[in-house]
C-alpha cells in the first residue's frame, strides 16, 4: 500500500540540475514539462550567469505525450548552442520523456561532431531522488566527456564531498576540505563554484587519487574513475567536524597519500592548539550545564547525521538519543552507516533510523525523555517539534527557511569552532 510523505527532505533527479549548474560553464539542457526547472530550483543561491530562469527545456506538452518529444528535444539542443555560450551541455531527462520512451540518448549522440561537448544523464524523479541525480550526472561526465591520459601530476587530488545547492553548506566545505589538503602538501582540485569549473573537469583523470568525504553518495563514481582512469581513491566516510574527527581525517589522508608522517603531526599540532586555545577561553560557558543540553538528536541526511553525531559526541561529551537519516540511503550501505555510529569515543555507540517520514520522526522525538532540553539539529521542519520540546534548535540541512548560509562551513578546526558559536547563540537566547 502506498504511503504518504509528509515533510519530505529531498527533491526528485532531476534537480541534478544544480549539479550540472554548480560548474562553472556547464548548462543543463531540461527534457521536461514547463515548471519542472523552476519548482526544483526554490531555495536561496541558485541565481547566477546560468539560473533555472534560463536553462533550455522542451516544455513538453500533450502533443509531446501522444507523438513524442525527440523532434523537439533536438531543436532546443540545436538552438541552446547556438544561443548560450556555454563549455559543456548536459541533457537531463524527466519522468514525462522517460515515460513517453523518448530516446534522449540517441538524440545527444547525434551532437557528437559539434564544436561544444553535449552529454546526456538519466534523470527521471522516479528512478530516485536528487542525492542520486548528482551521482548520475557526474557518472555521465566520467564516461562521455573525460578522456584518458598518461598525464599524471604528483599530489593533485581530485575532492567529492555534499550534493551542490542540495546542501546548504556544500561550496563552504568544499573550500574548507581544500585548504585541509593543501596544508599537508597536497594540490587539491575541485569541479564546483567560482573559479572551478569545467577547466578542473580536464583535470581529474590527471589525479594521483580521489579523495571522497561522505558515507556512500559518490562511492560508485570514485569506483568508475579507479576502473576508467587507475585512479586509486580514498573513502573516507565522516565530514571532519571538529579537531578530533579534523586530525584523524589528516592522519589518513596523509598516510594515503604517503605525506611524511611528522610533516602531518606538525600540522595537526599547530590547528590544535589554536583550536584548543578557543575552547579554554570559552571553558565557562561550555561547562554552564544548567541552560545546555545533555542528549541530542540530528535529523538530515547521513553524511551530517554521522558528522554531527561524532563531533557532538567525541568533542564535545554530549550523549545522542536516536539519529534520523532521512536521504532514503540504498540499501546496501545502511549497514556499514550503522557501523559508523557504534565508533563513536567511550564506548557510546547512537541508534539510527533511517526514515524520511516527518510526521514518524516529529512523534519519536516528542516522545524522547531528553533529560532536559533536547538540542535538535535538522531542517527548517523540525522548528515546530522544537517548540512543542522545548528544545534548542538548529537549522543544518534542507530546506532551511529562517537562515541564509552563503560561504560558511562546519568543516575542519574552524567549522567545529563556528558550530559551537551557532548552537550557544542558540543556547544563551533562553534566559538572555
Amino acid at each position: 500500500m502506498a504511503k504518504i510523505l509528509d515533510q519530505p527532505r529531498y527533491k526528485c533527479a532531476l534537480t541534478a540540475m544544480q549539479t550540472v549548474q554548480s560548474i562553472p560553464g556547464a548548462l543543463p539542457i531540461l527534457h521536461s514539462g514547463p515548471g519542472c526547472g523552476q519548482k526544483l530550483a526554490g531555495g536561496a543561491g541558485s541565481s547566477g550567469h546560468f539560473s533555472h530562469n534560463i536553462f533550455p527545456c522542451t516544455n513538453i506538452s500533450e502533443k509531446e505525450v501522444v507523438f513524442g518529444g525527440e523532434k523537439k528535444l533536438r531543436e532546443t539542443i540545436s538552438n541552446a548552442l547556438k544561443v548560450i555560450d556555454a563549455e559543456l551541455y548536459v541533457v537531463l531527462t524527466s519522468c514525462t520523456s522517460e515515460v513517453i520512451g523518448d530516446d534522449a540518448e540517441e538524440i545527444v549522440r547525434s551532437f557528437k561532431s559539434t564544436e561544444k561537448p553535449v552529454i546526456y544523464a538519466s534523470t527521471p524523479g522516479f528512478k530516485g531522488n536528487n542525492y542520486l541525480g548528482n551521482d548520475w550526472v557526474i557518472k555521465a561526465i566520467i564516461e562521455q566527456y573525460l578522456k584518458p591520459t598518461d598525464k599524471k601530476v604528483k599530489g593533485l587530488v581530485n575532492i567529492w564531498a555534499g550534493v551542490p545547492l542540495h546542501d546548504p553548506f556544500w561550496l563552504g566545505n568544499l573550500r574548507q576540505l581544500e585548504k585541509l589538503v593543501a596544508e599537508i602538501g597536497l594540490i587539491p582540485n575541485t569541479i564546483f563554484g567560482h573559479d572551478r569549473g569545467v577547466k578542473n573537469l580536464d583535470k581529474i583523470p590527471e589525479a594521483e587519487f580521489n579523495l571522497l568525504v561522505a558515507p556512500w553518495a559518490g562511492i560508485e563514481n570514485v569506483e568508475l574513475l579507479k576502473e576508467k582512469f587507475g585512479t586509486p581513491y580514498l573513502h573516507y566516510p565522516t565530514l571532519p567536524i571538529g579537531a578530533t574527527e579534523t586530525s584523524k581525517f589528516l592522519r589518513a589522508v596523509g598516510e594515503f597519500a604517503g605525506i611524511d608522517k611528522q610533516k602531518v603531526e606538525d600540522v595537526i599540532t599547530k590547528n590544535e592548539e589554536e583550536y584548543y586555545y578557543y575552547i579554554e577561553r570559552f571553558a565557562d560557558v561550555f561547562l554552564e550545564t544548567r541552560v545546555m543540553s545533555k542528549r541530542f538528536v540530528v535529523v538530515s541526511d547521513a553524511q551530517y547525521s554521522l558528522a554531527l553525531t561524532k563531533f557532538l559526541v567525541n568533542d564535545f561529551g554530549l550523549f545522542p538519543s536516536k539519529q534520523y537519516i532521512i536521504d532514503d540511503t540504498p540499501d546496501k550501505y545502511r549497514k556499514n552507516i550503522e557501523g559508523y555510529f557504534k565508533e563513536l569515543n567511550y564506548g557510546i555507540e547512537a541508534e539510527v533510523a533511517f526514515s524520511s517520514d516527518g510526521y514518524q520522526i516529529h512523534n519519536e522525538i516528542k516522545n524522547t525523555d531528553f533529560h532536559g532540553y533536547p538540542l535538535i539539529l535538522g531542517s527548517s521542519w523540525e522548528k515546530k517539534v522544537a517548540q512543542e520540546t522545548k528544545a534548542h534548535y538548529l537549522s543544518i540541512s534542507w530546506p532551511i527557511q529562517e537562515r541564509l548560509v552563503i560561504n560558511s562551513s562546519y568543516v575542519g578546526y574552524g567549522g567545529g569552532l563556528k558550530l559551537l558559536e551557532d548552537i550557544y547563540s542558540v543556547v544563551l537566547t533562553r534566559f538572555n
